[in-house]
């Protein structure tokens, strides 16, 4: 995508209407590919989209060492990890760009290599993300690390070792860095208060697969007995149910009807008891979910994000520009990123009537409350939306805007798309199947 093709003009006011197919989930795949480096033989992916993340972490891992090929049917990738090697500072830099996904990186290179290093991380700005938590755990594990002008240097001058580590958050992130570094380490490691995500349960099950010995609680506590050597892998990945919801979102939101190829119940009973509550419609196949708008008026709702099995907070912005259009007052209360409300702004840019508060508007208080932080909102509507200039924020937040933009009477101009692309696979042809009227600049697409 050049520069140019970085605005996306959206003409909105036409309903969403035919069938795509979701694929593996961003918050699993590329996670999933940093776990081959713990192999002692390849490792086989499927069901792997192609989004910018597993480009990011491909390359990566090919500066490693590590040969990465399509496999022998579409969306599978083969990792043979047998050659580990040391990657070029500089290179490391340049392939890591704007993610944060060379921190999962350093518990596999300890264990094979004996040392580490990550650049300086990007990613969404949606609020605190700190990294300084996984050099705490990589520390407790027996790790060094000496921070550089360009990065974070690790060495582990002996084996890992297992170690009882108490999350103060329920981290994905954090929770993920534990199971890649336990599994190789010496003895016991005890994770308590850790994320229990599917896509946490599906990391699991990979790194059971290669040889991993690991017991999930239902306190939240995740036991992983270290062994000494892991194998390799065959896994399908789950599908991705955040960008499964985005969709169901937009066909709320633009009165439309999208059936979703890969979407999963399981892993969306709580988006589904919420979408049955505004008032959008869905049946459940074999195949995937069909989500449409069944006519007549949206209902308002109370709405308070969580960890799971709670309402996930990346469900939260596209379905929030659905409830500009529900009768009523809705209120939402964001409990796991401070700053993730912030998109809201250009939405009532265009026209809708929302109005952020510091304090916790939800059931109960939450470690936002007391810190000075818009964290809760309160949207009334219905409001008509209209054509807008949108600059986006974050991922979620972009594809929120881009459902706005599509729900909204007359032209936007949604500039930088090309972040959709870290989480949506082929989001642009998605649209045009779906019967957008989009368009870059010079060059019509649908």
């Amino acid at each position: 995508m050049t520069v140019n093709d970085d605005v996306l003009l959206v003409h909105g006011g036409t309903p969403l209407e035919g069938e795509i197919r979701v694929r593996g989930a961003k918050n699993l795949v590329p996670k999933a590919m940093v776990a081959a480096l713990l192999g002692s033989a390849p490792s086989r992916l499927r069901n792997v989209p192609d989004i910018r993340d597993v480009r990011v972490v491909r390359g990566l891992l090919q500066l490693h060492g590590v040969t990465v090929r399509p496999g022998d049917e579409p969306g599978e990738l083969v990792m043979d990890p047998t050659r580990v090697e040391s990657a070029n500072v500089a290179d490391i830099d340049a392939h890591a760009g704007s993610s944060r996904i060379p921190i999962l990186f350093c518990g596999p290179l300890l264990h094979r290599l004996g040392h580490a290093f990550i650049p300086g991380l990007g990613g969404c700005d949606i609020g605190g993300r700190p990294i300084d938590f996984h050099f705490d755990v990589l520390r407790q594990f027996g790790a060094r690390i000496e921070k550089r002008a360009d990065g974070q240097y690790l060495e582990a001058p002996q084996r890992l070792r297992g170690t009882k580590i108490r999350l103060p958050y329920p981290s994905v992130g954090a929770t993920e860095q534990v199971l890649l570094t336990a599994v190789l380490a010496e003895g016991v490691t005890e994770l308590s208060n850790a994320a229990v995500e599917p896509e946490i349960e599906d990391l699991i099950c990979v790194l059971q697969k290669m040889g991993a010995i690991i017991a999930m609680d239902t306190d939240r506590t995740i036991r992983i007995t270290g062994v000494d050597k892991l194998g390799g892998y065959t896994h399908h990945a789950l599908s991705d149910r955040l960008e499964a919801a985005s969709w169901a979102s937009a066909a709320l939101a633009t009165e439309g009807n999208i059936y979703v190829r890969g979407a999963q119940q399981r892993s969306m009973m709580t988006f589904l008891n919420t979408y049955r509550k505004v008032g959008g419609a869905f049946e459940i196949d074999d195949e995937g979910i069909r989500f449409w708008h069944p006519g007549g008026q949206l209902k308002s709702i109370a709405l308070e994000t969580d960890v799971h099995p709670g309402f996930q907070t990346d469900w939260q912005q596209p379905l929030v520009v659905a409830l500009t259009q529900a009768t009523g007052l809705s209120i939402i209360h964001e409990t796991v990123y401070e700053s993730r409300l912030g998109f809201t702004s250009a939405l009532n840019q265009m026209g809708a009537h929302i109005q952020l508060y510091r304090e916790c508007l939800g059931g109960s208080d939450c470690r936002f409350g007391q810190r000075n932080f818009l964290h809760s909102a309160v949207v009334s509507g219905p409001t008509k939306l209209q054509g807008a200039d949108l600059v986006i924020p974050d991922l979620r937040g972009g594809f929120s805007y881009l459902i706005a933009a599509l729900a909204a009477q007359g032209t936007s101009r949604v500039h930088g798309i090309g972040l959709i692309n870290r989480g949506y696979e082929n989001f642009m042809e998605k649209l045009m199947e779906l019967g957008a009227k989009v368009e870059l600049p010079g060059k019509a697409l649908g």
